[in-house]
């Protein structure tokens, strides 16, 4: 038997096109961040806190990004969930996956997230901290003013107990916390969502919260999204230092 959490989903089926040109002849996991392609900055950290499986799901420029994949020597043993006639959004891409996936629960993971360590591992603590007898999802967060190419109102709100409320719905106009892209699920309520083609939020994620079962837990160190190319050059610049 595997692991707890040993599985994670990549969800690398965006178009990219804030991140245009750098987008015009690969898809955006393909973007290079201190000589390192997205996708590859995020499968190190999945193997780094002990992942040993990932399933990436493919759309723009498919067939480029499964080669580059596939000429990894390290990391996650790979499988791939194909997407090249429609991408189906972060909840649709997760359920299209499931005879892959499995039932038990996964991480997720963005391909534009990257971020430097200062304290505990991010993947290891999150893997760790993840309670599914409580938790439906428990979330990887940053401060939203300290986030570094993320100019959003924030995402969530915290209790004392981690558990979140969605600003979305919420007619707060600002929150404190941004998700910084990886989390930890159980899968099956989104297996369960009666489209194929869905966002987390607010479609999953709402129900988890008023439910009081979605938690968040708080990156120790620097994130940086990087989703539009002068992002990539001041995440560029911040890995220099």
């Amino acid at each position: 038997m595997s692991a707890p959490l040993s599985t994670a989903m990549v969800l690398a089926a965006g178009l990219g096109t804030r991140m245009r040109p750098l987008t015009d002849d690969r898809p955006k996991a393909l973007v290079e961040v201190g000589g390192k392609a997205l996708v590859d900055h995020m499968l190190d950290r999945l193997a780094a806190g002990g992942v040993t499986r990932a399933v990436v799901n493919l759309h723009a420029f498919a067939d480029r990004l499964e080669a580059h994949l596939r000429a990894r020597t390290d990391g996650p043993a790979l499988d791939f969930s194909d997407e090249r006639t429609a991408a189906l959004e972060t909840g649709g891409g997760i359920r299209h996956a499931h005879s892959l996936l499995g039932d038990a629960p996964i991480l997720v993971a963005n391909i534009d997230s990257v971020w430097i360590e200062t304290g505990r591992p991010a993947v290891a603590d999150l893997r760790a901290s993840f309670d599914p007898a409580r938790m439906d999802a428990l979330l990887l967060l940053t401060p939203t003013g300290s986030a570094m190419g993320f100019d959003g109102p924030g995402d969530f709100f915290m209790d004392a107990d981690g558990r979140l409320s969605p600003r979305h719905g919420s007619g707060a106009a600002t929150a404190p916390w941004a998700y910084i892209g990886v989390h930890a699920t159980r899968p099956d309520p989104i297996y369960a969502h009666p489209e194929d083609r869905f966002s987390l939020m607010p479609h999953i994620w709402g129900e988890m919260a008023r439910a009081g079962r979605l938690y968040g837990r708080v990156l120790e160190g620097q994130w940086m999204h990087v989703g539009d190319p002068a992002a990539r050059d001041a995440a560029e610049a911040r890995l220099r230092q």
